[in-house]
């Protein structure tokens, strides 16, 4: 079989999002005639543990790796915080701040000027010297940067300028155009060396793999490689233990990390106002959210008398979100309220339409999200700030949960299939190689 070199920086025992997409093409590509490599930090900052995504891993699968330093002790350092406490991603607090402190802004600052592209910045050269030194012993066909971080596309920059290998570099997000990147408080000068970085592997790389139509459109812009559409997807293995479940309440569910700028005010407020003209619907209502939720969300729940209605739970195992979500009635889904929001394609909403229960989604009508959900049918849209259609709709809903008539109609979900995706992925592979001869 061909050899595959696979550099991410999320691999189990870590948990959360970042870790799901290369963990099953790597469960999948040895069906498709390609041997993976995977290279990964030994010690990685793991924002969550989950040891229930090993049962993807098989010990047929060959991880290499070395230690990173990383320098998130100096942001706790900076900002009070106690050693060794978790670094919370995405710019999630644990506390409504109206005033951030000068140290918070300075570690912000540093985050985004000095550590560039990203705080794994110190383990570029050490990998490329280590894998430099490895492809010569063990030699692959291709090398595969997935990011973010970025740190992993500069990587594999360094190891193709140095062996020549082909490259294929996978944007699970976007780079400059991520939801956070206005507010890491960049000098000119920093932003100009992002984006520099950044044109660098969009020229350099023989291929580029993003989640999403929106991303390519803007990537197809600024450069002339070629550009590929491989979205998240689910992993039907995942659901085939889950039980229906009598669903009890009109419970609407939201797992993973709550970011304020995924905050739906008109949501809250709508609800908070069905719970006061309607005492059927206020005694049905149950909001459940799995994962860190910010201060300001939760903060916008109780300024509208919600806080009796919510469940939270802080993280909970990948292998038990299923069964979670079968006991709910309705799954919720809020995209970033940022300018590129079309962008977004979050991987969550593969496992949503997996559930097979139906999805509420807070996105652009025009945006990649609202694409699939439209094709498979699974749910709906809702845009931003539309509070008379939200209350219809919620209404609606609400009346089909009663009459036990929520589940979708679901069409064409087969294609977003882990394994099926997996086989687009080894396309690509085909299509460099060859390109290559």
């Amino acid at each position: 079989m061909k050899r595959v070199l696979i550099i991410t920086y999320y691999w189990p025992p870590s948990g959360g999002a970042g870790v799901q997409r290369w963990l099953k093409f790597v469960k999948f590509l040895r069906h498709t005639g390609y041997e993976p490599v995977v290279y990964t930090p030994i010690n990685p900052e793991i924002p969550y543990r989950d040891e229930t995504l090993l049962s993807d891993t098989t010990s047929e699968t060959e991880i290499i790796g070395i230690k990173i330093f990383e320098p998130y002790q100096l942001y706790n350092l900076l900002t009070g915080k106690k050693k060794g406490a978790k670094f919370q991603h995405g710019f999630l607090k644990d506390k409504e701040e109206t005033n951030p402190s000068l140290l918070e802004s300075l570690a912000v600052w540093i985050r985004g000027n000095i550590f560039i592209p990203d705080a794994r910045t110190f383990w570029i050269k050490p990998s490329i010297k280590y894998l430099s030194k490895y492809l010569q012993e063990h030699p692959v066909d291709l090398i595969v940067s997935s990011g973010p971080p970025h740190s992993m596309h500069m990587i594999a920059l360094g190891i193709k300028k140095l062996s020549g290998l082909p490259w294929v570099a996978d944007f699970r997000d976007p780079w400059t155009g991520i939801y956070y990147f206005d507010k890491l408080m960049l000098s000119g000068f920093a932003r100009k060396k992002h984006f520099r970085l950044e044109q660098k592997c969009l020229d350099n790389a023989d291929h580029l793999i993003t989640v999403g139509q929106t991303m390519k459109n803007d990537f197809e812009k600024r450069t002339s490689t070629p550009i590929s559409v491989i979205t998240n997807g689910f992993d039907h293995v995942d659901f085939e233990n889950t039980e229906a479940k009598e669903v009890k309440k009109f419970t609407l569910l939201y797992s993973g990390m709550f970011l304020p700028d995924q905050n739906p005010p008109e949501l809250w407020e709508t609800l908070s106002e069905l719970v006061a003209e309607d005492h059927i619907f206020a005694k049905h209502l149950d909001l459940f959210f799995i994962g860190k939720t910010d201060a300001v969300i939760l903060e916008d729940i109780n300024r509208n008398n919600l806080t009796a209605f919510l469940r939270q739970k802080n993280y909970v195992p990948h292998a038990q979100l299923p069964q979670l979500q079968q006991e709910a009635a309705i799954l919720l889904l809020c995209i970033n309220r940022i300018s590129n929001a079309s962008y977004i394609l979050t991987g969550k909403v593969f496992e949503y339409i997996a559930a097979q229960k139906t999805i509420l989604a807070f996105c652009p009508l025009e945006s990649d999200v609202a694409s699939i959900i439209r094709e498979t049918n699974s749910g709906v849209i809702v845009p931003f700030g539309q509070k008379a259609q939200l209350k219809d709709t919620l209404q609606e809903l609400f009346k089909r949960y009663l009459n036990n008539n929520l589940s979708p109609k679901q069409k064409n979900t087969s294609s977003y299939s882990r394994k099926s995706l997996t086989k687009e992925l080894a396309k690509v592979f085909d299509e460099v190689l060859k390109s290559k001869k």
